[in-house]
C-alpha cells in the first residue's frame, strides 16, 4: 500500500530535496506541495493525505496553525501530522505537539529517520527525535508548565516505564528490547495508558509526562 504524502515549506529546493529522499522509497509517494501554509490547509483537507510532512515557518500560516487545523482536538476527522524544522524555537515545537502534531524530524536528521516518521505516522505510531524529546523536556522544566491533574499514580509501574520511554522518543521495537515484553504487549500498555489519562496518541502521552515530572533529564 503506497502512503500519500503532502509536502509542506515555503523554500522550494527544500521541497525537492524531501520529494527525492521520499520517492526514492517504493510505498512512498509525494502527491502535493505546498509553499505556504495556507495552501497546505486547503490542499491537505481537499487531497487528505495519509501524511503531511509541515515546516514550522512558513507565509500566512505557520506550521502550528497548520497542524492545528488539520489534528487539533476540535478536529473531528483529524489529519496525521509531522513536522520537519531546523527546531530553531522550542516552543514552536511545543506548541505543535499540543496542536496534534504526530511526529517531530530535524531536517538534519538525515533521510532514514525522515522516511521512518512517515511509516510511523500512517502506521498510528509517532516519531519523536530523542535530541527533540531533551530540549522540549528541559523547556518545559524551565518555565515551569503545570500538569495536567491526570495523576500517575492512575498507572502501573510498568505503564510508567513505557510512558518514561515514549517520552525519550523511543519506538515500540526499542520499549520491547529494553523492557524484555513483545510488541504486542507494549501496544497493550499503550492503549491502557491513554484510556486511563484520555489521551488520543503516543505524542500525548509524552507532552503529559513532560509536565508532569514522569520523566528527568538523565
Amino acid at each position: 500500500m503506497t502512503i500519500r504524502v503532502l509536502l509542506a515549506d515555503d523554500q522550494a529546493m527544500v521541497r525537492s530535496g524531501l520529494r527525492l529522499i521520499l520517492e526514492d522509497q517504493p510505498d512512498i509517494d509525494v502527491v502535493a506541495e505546498a509553499s505556504d501554509g495556507g495552501q497546505a490547509v486547503a490542499l491537505a483537507r481537499r487531497l487528505r493525505p495519509d501524511v503531511s510532512l509541515v515546516d514550522i515557518r512558513m507565509p500566512r500560516l505557520d506550521g502550528i496553525e497548520v497542524t492545528r487545523a488539520l489534528a487539533g482536538p476540535d478536529v473531528p476527522d483529524p489529519l496525521r501530522v509531522v513536522v520537519v524544522t531546523t527546531f530553531d524555537l522550542d516552543e514552536y515545537l511545543y506548541g505543535a505537539l499540543r496542536g496534534g502534531a504526530v511526529g517531530f524530524v530535524l531536517k538534519d536528521a538525515g533521510p532514514a529517520l525522515l522516511v521512518e516518521a512517515v511509516r510511523a505516522a500512517h502506521a498510528g505510531d509517532a516519531l519523536v527525535s530523542p535530541s527533540v524529546t531533551v530540549r522540549l523536556l528541559r523547556h518545559l522544566r524551565s518555565i515551569g508548565a503545570p500538569g495536567s491533574g491526570r495523576a500517575a499514580r492512575a498507572l502501573s509501574e510498568r505503564e510508567l516505564q513505557v510512558v518514561r520511554a515514549i517520552a525519550r522518543g523511543r519506538t515500540n521495537a526499542e520499549i520491547a528490547a529494553e523492557l524484555f515484553i513483545s510488541i504486542s504487549t507494549v501496544k497493550s500498555h499503550l492503549s491502557g495508558i491513554q484510556s486511563k489519562l484520555g489521551l488520543r496518541n503516543r505524542v500525548e502521552i509524552a507532552a503529559w509526562a513532560w509536565e508532569n515530572h514522569v520523566v528527568g533529564l538523565g
